[in-house]
């Protein structure tokens, strides 16, 4: 009976491979990239069918990678903090070699994936990989600015999609990252804030001034302003061949403003529980952001 018991409550490969690639978080990467290649894309055939399935395939694998190599980095500082002191790594669920054999494994897998749909998709999917992990990692012990660094890699799936598409950046792919690197700053000082007691236990600098104070909730209004204003520009066609009708824009408007509602709501009232409202609405934002630019565009 014993060892019936040992064997049901011990994690199975799936479940861990799943916790380590944080798998939630990677379908939610692979989305953007799924949104940004459909507004890419110009004319549907065969072959965009399997561009598409290479997308999710190699996508997955890089931000699982990414989470990995995250993971090994911080596996001491996770151990420190609720929240991730139960995951594969502290936990003892999977070694630092077979996690770091994984990381390499996917990494290799998902670049060949990306490169196989063109270069520069493989170019920006490396780039993204080496800031995640070689440089906002580390920085997130050293300094606020940490998240600034993090933005980058953060921002580029939504426009990977685009250049995985058309095998071309410019102003509409810049675009996409815009909106998405400026998003980042009001959802994760919104995670920071709330999580800050959490973070604090491992030494994590995640707001902009170190505090939970009027000073970083006045700069997470101001960024939410900012991508407001870089969400509506493809309406003005400004933005090449990524437009957006009035009417959508207006949805998108209206959207921005709901989130800007919950913004100020954490600066009036300076408590955890605004900060994680906020979070979550920032969440349902960048995800109702996408899905209206791709019906924007098909159902024109």
């Amino acid at each position: 009976m014993d060892t019936l018991n040992h064997t049901i409550s011990k994690p199975s490969l799936f479940s861990s491979f799943v916790a380590i690639t944080k798998a939630r978080l990677a379908i939610s990467v692979v989305f953007s990239t799924l949104a940004g290649y459909l507004l890419g894309v110009s004319s549907w055939t065969n072959q965009n069918w399997i561009s598409l399935l290479l997308l999710v395939i190699g996508g997955y694998c890089m931000v699982g990678a990414s989470n990995v190599f995250n993971q090994i980095i911080e596996k001491d500082l996770d151990a420190l903090m609720d929240r991730t002191k139960n995951r594969p790594l502290p936990s003892g669920t999977i070694t630092k070699q077979n996690a770091f054999v994984l990381g390499i494994v996917l990494t290799v897998l998902g670049l060949a994936i990306l490169y196989y749909v063109n270069a520069k998709t493989a170019m920006f999917g490396a780039i993204s990989i080496f800031m995640y992990v070689s440089l906002y990692t580390p920085l997130k012990t050293i300094t606020p600015l940490s998240v600034f660094v993090g933005a980058f890699p953060g921002a580029i799936p939504y426009m990977l999609g685009w250049v995985a598409a058309t095998g071309h950046f410019g102003i509409e792919a810049g675009t996409l990252f815009i909106i998405q690197f400026f998003w980042q700053f009001p959802h994760f000082w919104a995670i920071g804030w709330f999580l800050y007691e959490d973070y604090k236990k491992a030494g994590f600098f995640m707001l902009p001034t170190g505090k939970r104070d009027k000073k970083t909730a006045l700069q997470t209004i101001l960024y939410t302003v900012w991508m407001i204003i870089a969400s509506v520009i493809p309406a003005f066609g400004f933005t090449g061949k990524l437009f957006l009708t009035k009417f959508s824009a207006a949805i998108v408007l209206l959207l921005g403003l709901w989130m800007l509602f919950y913004a100020i709501k954490l600066y009036k009232e300076m408590d955890s529980k605004a900060a994680r409202k906020l979070m979550i609405v920032s969440v349902s934002y960048i995800s109702l952001l996408q899905i209206i630019f791709i019906l924007d565009k098909f159902l024109r």
